[in-house]
């Protein structure tokens, strides 16, 4: 066994003093020394013991020692238990044991490590990370004999099962600096990286959580990219690892790859002299999930305004692919992406059910090479050809706007309520409202693009005018829409739920301010009261429906004659053309609602359909043959809705398997990300009764914590490395993680509802969300 700095890196030995006594160490089944081929089987060794044994064999800086197998480990006798430990060895087993322990403690002077080696922990599959237990500084034949004890009897799990155990004994080694040496960098997703946490003292302090560590991001050749020193640290103190250290930690990584086959993660330690130890070697176990080179950059953009919310497959089909088909006409007519591209990217997906955007199409962020489009006479050609185009377009928009607006204010005039529809001519409304769509999007995307904002003048605001004036007339919520359409501008569609106009609520100011949940509206398929767009409200033009010259005045809340005026000041009329089309997409989508209720209620009369609400669950193709005669899927019933999802990132990419990474903040200290992916959910400390979406919230990530892991929604600590073992364990759960979040435990209480993102770090309070055990 050897060890491994820069002057004797290619096969020079050093430690002979501690390799000789181990070699000389009891030959039986009971003690086998790490250099005997035995040592280096799992089954018989244990894995973390294996692990070293073939790391020394190889040449990689080992601490000599033996490991008491797990055959041994498991002796049954009755001779032998005296003393405190209790071990059922008979005294020839204990003899042997002696033996081996005396020539590796020199007698008892040398203080040992005693460590759990379980073939089930280290694998390529689990970690298992800091679940069996290891007692360092052991001293003394008694103290030795307790310690086995006490990492035997770690291998009794929660769940009342037994895990096999080995037992690795090694002299202690008192380090200057110790930490942990990932090959890849698992927090990244990224093999051509690797990552390093370091503290002053051995590795101990930093795995279990009690010590943030120093964090190096380096090349493959131990070049620094990143540091990130630990919050609180002062600027002057000097950090743990020298550039040269660095450098062999990065050629321990790139043998210690070569040795097992893949990148590992590597407990270690610069010794008094300024030798490099191995301590521990296995797996990475964990890998975030990594976008490919070019993939697009994605968001909910704008798309959010009119879809904030989660979506069903059919309200995907409904909303989302008309929203991209106009956007692409817009970006094309505008000359704004190359008309190939167009074809071959949606400007709007649905991730996860949730709206999102390719921002760079649409122009939310700046182009990658920025320069090098000056060299391309393909854009400027593009934007001069449709520079031709845009401003004779200019001209011509507000009368188009205004046609495609009178047309659909007359169709929909025209349109019978969906109950007195035929079977045919239910399904061509259906397809008129998705071709409808396609256009009102285009021009209102281009209306935003090309025409003056009119910031003073929107639907919101008449909407939020005559639902104030109307609830002070005493009309109920159930009728508003049938009185004041433009009250649908508040909210957005869904097939799910019932219709719920939002509440006013004045805030400190004296200004009313409209509040809605996430998803907006929430209709109810089976609401026979609630009119469709076909009422007479809906015949009237938009201009008269947003009057403003009734006082608002919505229970139980009272406006002042102040808010009145300022109500007023926001809503004259008319609705320039932008904010027509955008109310216009809002009733079609509404009497999409309307149709695909009454659609959803014949299927279920011809017991195609147990329930109305799993309409939802179809896709458009599905739903519009079954409307025709066909028969539904033969699985439609065994269908499971989505679950509840956080909200997207601002910007993000996808992942093999559509799994979403958000853009990371370089930032220095702070909150950060340590296990990828989003949750929302109630915080919790780990007391008391665990919400089923329960994101614990703790002070430092503790092994301890470990049981409580599974079924988490997420995890938040004040303190911690992303390379400890619970952030490991996380990892392995696919749980997002962040550590470093100031003041946690108190911003944070119990029961307030959060929002967590292990990939960017962001963790936030829902605002005005708590759940009902923290009331």
């Amino acid at each position: 066994m050897t060890t491994l700095d820069e002057r004797h890196e290619d096969g020079a030995r050093d430690g002979e003093e501690l390799r000789g006594g181990s070699a000389r160490a009891a030959r039986g089944l009971d003690a086998v020394p790490l250099d005997q081929p035995t040592a280096a089987l799992p089954e018989f060794a244990g894995s973390k013991a294996a692990h070293l044994a073939r790391a020394a064999r190889a040449g990689l800086p080992v601490l000599p020692g033996f490991v008491v197998p797990y055959e041994a480990s498991d002796i049954s006798g009755t001779s032998g238990t005296s003393g405190t430990s209790g071990i059922p060895w008979t005294s020839g087993d204990l003899a042997a044991l002696r033996h081996a322990w005396h020539e590796l403690s020199g007698g008892g002077a040398r203080p040992l490590v005693v460590r759990s080696s379980s073939p089930q922990e280290d694998t390529q599959e689990s970690s298992l990370a800091g679940q069996f237990a290891s007692v360092l500084d052991v001293r003394g034949w008694r103290d030795f004999r307790t310690a086995i004890r006490t990492v035997l009897d770690s291998a009794q799990r929660p769940d009342g099962s037994t895990a096999p155990m080995a037992v690795l004994l090694q002299p202690m080694l008192r380090a200057r600096v110790g930490g942990v040496l990932f090959g890849a960098d698992p927090v990244e997703g990224r093999a051509d990286r690797m990552l390093v946490s370091a503290v002053r003292g051995g590795p101990d302090t930093l795995v279990s959580g009690e010590q943030p560590g120093t964090n190096y991001s380096l090349n493959r050749w131990g070049r620094a990219l990143r540091t990130e020193p630990p919050s609180g640290t002062s600027p002057e103190d000097e950090p743990p690892l020298t550039s040269a250290q660095l450098r062999r930690l990065a050629r321990l990584a790139r043998r210690a790859r070569r040795v097992f086959g893949g990148p590992q993660d590597i407990e270690f330690g610069f010794d008094g002299d300024g030798r490099l130890w191995l301590f521990q070697s296995r797996p990475i176990t964990a890998m975030a999930a990594r976008p490919a080179r070019r993939a697009r950059l994605l968001g909910p953009g704008p798309v959010a305004e009119t879809l904030p919310g989660q979506l069903e497959p059919l309200e995907e089909d409904l909303w989302l692919a008309p929203m991209a088909r106009g956007l692409a006409a817009a970006l094309d007519i505008g000359g704004s992406a190359p008309r190939r591209k167009l074809r071959a990217v949606p400007v709007v997906t649905a991730v996860g059910g949730r709206a999102a955007a390719d921002l760079r199409l649409l122009g939310v962020v700046p182009a990658i090479h920025r320069r090098l489009a000056f060299l391309n006479p393909a854009p400027g050609a593009r934007r001069l050809g449709a520079a031709w185009r845009v401003g004779r377009l200019t001209v011509a928009l507000p009368g188009l706007a205004m046609d495609l607006v009178a047309d659909v204010d007359r169709r929909l005039s025209e349109t019978p309520r969906p109950a007195e529809l035929p079977g045919p001519a239910l399904v061509a409304a259906l397809r008129w409202t998705r071709t409808t769509l396609v256009s009102l999007h285009a021009q209102e995307a281009l209306a935003g693009a090309l025409l003056p904002e009119n910031r003073t003048t929107t639907a919101a605001g008449t909407a939020l005018v005559a639902l104030a004036e109307s609830r002070a007339q005493g009309v109920p919520d159930t009728r508003i829409v049938a009185a004041e359409p433009v009250v649908l501008a508040l909210v957005a569609p869904s097939l799910r739920g019932e219709l719920r106009l939002p509440g006013g609520l004045e805030d400190q100011t004296g200004t009313r301010q409209v509040l809605g949940n996430e998803t907006g509206t929430r209709q109810v398929l089976r609401d026979d009261t609630r009119p469709g767009p076909g009422d007479e409200a809906l015949r009237r033009p938009a201009e008269e429906a947003g009057r403003s010259d009734r006082a608002p005045n919505s229970p139980p809340y009272s406006a002042s004659p102040t808010i009145v005026a300022t109500l007023r000041r926001t809503s004259p009329d008319p609705l320039p053309p932008r904010e027509a089309l955008r109310l216009r997409i809002r009733w079609v989508q509404e009497l999409q609602v309307r149709l695909v209720r009454e659609g959803a209620l014949r299927l279920t009369v011809r017991g195609g359909l147990s329930d109305a609400g799993r309409v939802g669950l179809l896709r458009w193709e599905e739903f519009v043959a079954a409307l025709e005669g066909s028969r539904l899927p033969g699985d439609v019933e065994e269908r499971l809705p989505r679950s509840v999802s956080a909200p997207l990132p601002d910007a993000f990419r996808l992942a093999d398997g559509g799994v979403v990474v958000a853009e990371r903040r370089r930032t220095g200290g702070g909150a950060r990300g340590v296990a990828g992916g989003r949750a929302a959910g109630t915080a919790w400390d780990g007391i008391g009764p665990r919400p089923p979406d329960a994101v614990l919230v703790v002070r430092t990530l503790d092994p301890a914590l470990a049981p409580l892991l599974p079924g988490l929604a997420g995890l938040v600590a004040q303190t911690g490395s992303p390379l400890s073992h619970l952030a490991v364990l996380a990892r392995e759960f696919g749980l997002p993680t962040v550590v470093g979040a100031d003041d946690a435990v108190h911003r944070f209480r119990p029961g307030s509802r959060l929002t967590v993102d292990g990939t960017t770090g962001d963790v936030h309070l829902m605002t005005g969300q708590v759940s009902g055990a923290a009331r």
